[in-house]
């Protein structure tokens, strides 16, 4: 999978509590022109446009774990517009991909986008996360989950 620094949400994330991608990703200001309207965004130009969560260390310890993908006007109130759903620890092994969004901000007028980690249980001491914006996401390997 190629990963751009720049549409990195999480690189290599330490993942010990609830908490927020280290990066938050800025769709632009809202004014903007596309598509006929000076609100919209319509990021990807109706294209999906792909967002890869894969574990890239281990978890312990915790119950469970669901990825959010939040949007935000000003970048402090967050809205979840998808959840992964609860993932058990046997599979948030080294190499499991989440399942993702195949599309992202089409059509809407949220500035901000992150990913939150919810974390059930108690703390994990190991477990990191790689997330960004891909051009497609990588489906051929066994812990992968394909959407």
């Amino acid at each position: 999978m190629l990963y751009s620094k720049i549409e990195m949400f999480s690189d290599n994330q330490a993942v010990t509590a609830d908490a927020a991608s280290t990066n938050i990703y800025d769709l632009g200001a809202t004014g903007t022109p596309f598509g006929g309207s000076a609100l919209s965004r319509d990021i990807g130009g109706g294209c999906k446009v792909p967002i890869s969560v894969l574990v890239t260390e281990t978890f312990n310890n915790l119950t469970s774990m669901n990825v959010k993908v939040d949007r935000s006007a000003d970048g402090v109130t967050w809205t979840t517009v998808y959840q992964s759903g609860e993932v058990p620890v046997a599979q948030l092994v080294a190499g499991y991909q989440f399942k993702c969004p195949a599309e992202l901000g089409l059509g809407v007028n949220a500035r901000y986008v992150r990913l939150y980690y919810d974390i059930t249980g108690t703390a994990p001491t190991t477990g990191k996360i790689t997330a960004g914006i891909v051009a497609s996401r990588q489906t051929n390997s066994a812990m992968g989950v394909a959407i």
